[in-house]
């Protein structure tokens, strides 16, 4: 056995997933622990997309093993997106098992997340450098879903809802800002699609690199939101306006994208994101605080 998981660790995957994707995990550690010589299994107890282990490889050094459902597009997504910037700025991906949902890739080491840095400025800096120049064109755009298809997608399913009817008419202004800023930006690249602190890591020499991304074509300006998101406090308080205020405003120089975009950008993106949340299970007793963090987003726009 390659690696043995604690009582809790199963019924965390089994709630999370179910008890057949807790087996296909159990097949698939031994199957490409052999298939690649792997070794030294660390269980990264994130109960995402996927099952994520840290491993050593008796060819490569440490990797990461990520396995999730066959069905995974984000799989198929993510090692596309990273075969194709092949180590740029990103993480190294060596191989996979796409029809199985597999996939082995760089291990970034330290690997200490930019949100650990305490200093706003150099989180900032460290983003702003990451950004500027990263994005390229897809060599196949038609093989990654588009910014605007997801922000449809979670459109649609909210006007099903009939139990959130705030949060649907927030995204459905949502949609109708981010067609008006497709239309002004026009650029099909390859986005990170989920480019935020936790997935800029420390590596070797002091340089941060990326990892994780989703794979999504769009214009270079909707992979700026997701990275002032996170900087959102627990609270909506006064100086958390002060402090999203002085982002966008060091954004707008470092980038060189108007503030009033990027005030749009973020608002769509958090109601993109909320309304995830609500797709992904939120109870009704969360509705409001989760409504309170859109129309935040909603009122940094008239800044």
């Amino acid at each position: 056995m390659s690696y043995r998981f604690k009582q809790e660790e199963i019924e965390n995957i089994i709630n999370h997933f179910d008890k057949n994707f807790y087996e296909k995990v159990l097949r698939d550690i031994e199957v490409y622990a052999e298939k690649w010589s792997l070794t030294s299994f660390q269980f990264i107890p994130s109960y995402s997309a996927n099952i994520v282990f840290t491993c050593f490889s008796e060819n490569l050094g440490s990797v990461v093993l990520k396995i999730g459902n066959s069905n995974s597009r984000e799989i198929f997504t993510e090692f596309n997106t990273l075969h194709e910037y092949d180590g740029r700025r990103f993480c190294r991906v060596f191989d996979a098992d796409i029809e199985n949902g597999v996939i082995l890739e760089e291990c970034i080491k330290p690997g200490i997340p930019l949100r650990d840095e305490s200093s706003l400025d150099k989180r900032l800096s460290v983003f702003s450098l990451l950004y500027k120049d990263l994005h390229q064109t897809p060599a196949n755009a038609e093989m990654y879903p588009t910014y605007t298809e997801w922000v449809d997608k979670i459109t649609k399913y909210m006007s099903q809802r009939q139990d959130c009817k705030e949060l649907y008419l927030f995204m459905k202004k949502a949609q109708d800002i981010c067609y008006s800023l497709s239309s002004m930006y026009k650029k099909r690249m390859l986005l990170h699609g989920d480019f935020h602190h936790d997935n800029i890591l420390l590596g070797n020499g002091e340089e941060y690199r990326i990892i994780d991304p989703k794979g999504v074509v769009g214009d270079p300006i909707f992979d700026v939101p997701r990275f002032i998101l996170n900087e959102f406090g627990d609270e909506i308080t006064p100086e958390l306006y002060e402090k999203i205020n002085y982002i966008i405003n060091v954004l707008e120089k470092s980038l060189d994208i108007p503030n009033k975009i990027i005030r749009e950008c973020l608002f769509v993106e958090t109601a993109m994101g909320i309304c995830w949340q609500v797709e992904d299970g939120s109870t009704p007793e969360e509705y409001d605080d989760l409504v309170k963090t859109v129309a935040f987003a909603e009122a940094t726009m008239d800044n």
